[in-house]
């Protein structure tokens, strides 16, 4: 049967969560279950509510992961970059061949096409995957926005040049 609760085990929790404590600590210190210290804590009327601390902790997370996605997609770029000007290097082909294992060398003035495609397929992923990571920005859109804008503040005027009233835009 389980220990009822004391006048006592109000006073500890009231005291520990002054303190600063979290509930399951309360919980252990006390020898009761994380329930019933919640239960006790709805009693005198206090909460172990930590969202605001939840919150904050998910934003800084939010930004760190948002600034490791671009630091991949930068890689990614140099990556594609690498591999788009390799396509026009000399290229180095060898191999280990015949019955005493010789080795063999020779320098082409650039990769052969298998390689080129090889090498476009690897600049292609790697461009696609950071263009994922951090979408390019489409300015036609803000561009768009202000022409829009200008046009609303041309009609404002107009519309108060006519009536004789103000146009209550944001420069006034």
């Amino acid at each position: 049967m389980p220990r009822p609760i004391t006048d006592e085990d109000r006073e500890q929790v009231r005291r520990l969560h002054a303190q600063g404590r979290a509930r399951n600590e309360i919980a252990r210190e006390l020898k009761r279950s994380p329930s019933t210290v919640s239960k006790i804590a709805r009693e005198v009327g206090i909460t172990f509510d930590r969202a605001a601390e939840v919150e904050t902790a998910t934003k800084v997370r939010r930004a760190d992961l948002a600034a490791r996605r671009a630091d991949l997609a930068i890689t990614l770029h140099d990556v594609a970059e690498r591999e788009i000007g390799r396509m026009t290097q000399p290229q180095l082909y060898f191999e280990w061949g015949g019955k005493d294992h010789t080795y063999a060398e020779k320098w082409q003035d650039e990769p052969t096409p298998a390689d080129r495609r090889t090498m476009m397929a690897t600049a292609g992923a790697a461009l696609d995957r950071s263009l994922k990571l951090s979408p390019a920005r489409d300015e036609t859109g803000e561009r768009s926005r202000s022409v829009i804008g200008r046009l609303m503040d041309g009609l404002a005027r107009n519309y108060a040049e006519r009536h004789g009233s103000e146009t209550g835009g944001d420069d006034q």
